[in-house]
């Protein structure tokens, strides 16, 4: 299953929010000094929701960056030595894993941060072989969330539907995604995901994906070229 990197998760709006502000704020300068103490008044309220915001959102992405530190954490009678956290076993992460993603995801069920949890949750269920679990977490971030998140979601979606015998609407989803990139899945992505999984039940069909991409430099080509390897002969 795909996941998200840290990196990604850095993603702050909260430049973006007071980047808008300031140019409403100039855009409407005259009408502003017009209205002096009202202009005033407006500017502080404006701003303090946005302390608040930024307060909120801080808060947000330090529980759910200690999530998926537990979630990353090493496990064996040595974890934790090296590493600020550790576990005995995987089964002792895994339930403190789904406890710290579940907290996240109820303490904040709108937010970008409740569904990257959600979508840990789905990804922690498909890991168990608790395939209509994780159809449900996967399918409620694909509905309900940002589009970002909710195309990694489709993603992992996909990848369920296929495992559970509904290949149709697992290459449904795909070649959506294929036609609809996003910052997080891009068109190769989406591609190649779908070549992987019709390998085998129809390689034609998978050949025909993988070839535009073959040329390409970097991880996607590597993949390609693995997965060409696959294939059987023509």
């Amino acid at each position: 299953m795909a996941r998200i990197t840290r990196k990604e998760l850095k993603t702050d709006k909260f430049a973006v929010e007071v980047g808008q502000t300031f140019t409403f704020f100039e855009e409407h300068r005259q009408e502003f000094v017009r209205y002096g103490v009202i202009a005033a008044v407006a500017i502080a309220i404006v701003l303090a929701v946005l302390f608040y915001q930024r307060r909120q959102h801080a808060a947000r992405q330090n529980d759910l960056a200690k999530a998926i530190q537990v979630q990353e954490a090493p496990t064996g009678p040595s974890a934790g030595q090296n590493s600020p956290i550790g576990f005995p076993t995987p089964e002792a992460k895994e339930e403190a894993a789904i406890k710290a993603f579940s907290e996240v995801q109820s303490k904040y069920p709108s937010s970008p941060e409740g569904e990257i949890a959600g979508y840990y949750l789905g990804s922690i269920n498909a890991d168990q072989g608790k395939l209509a679990e994780a159809e449900k977490r996967f399918l409620e971030v694909s509905q309900k969330g940002d589009s970002r998140y909710a195309s990694l979601a489709k993603l992992s979606l996909a990848q369920i539907y296929f495992a559970d015998g509904h290949a149709s609407q697992g290459e449904q989803i795909l070649r959506d995604m294929m036609a609809h990139p996003t910052i997080f899945v891009s068109r190769e992505q989406a591609a190649v995901t779908l070549a992987r999984l019709l390998l085998h039940s129809n390689p034609t069909e998978a050949r025909k994906l993988l070839d535009p991409l073959k040329t390409r430099s970097g991880n996607v080509g590597e993949v390609v070229l693995s997965l060409y390897g696959e294939l059987p002969p023509q």
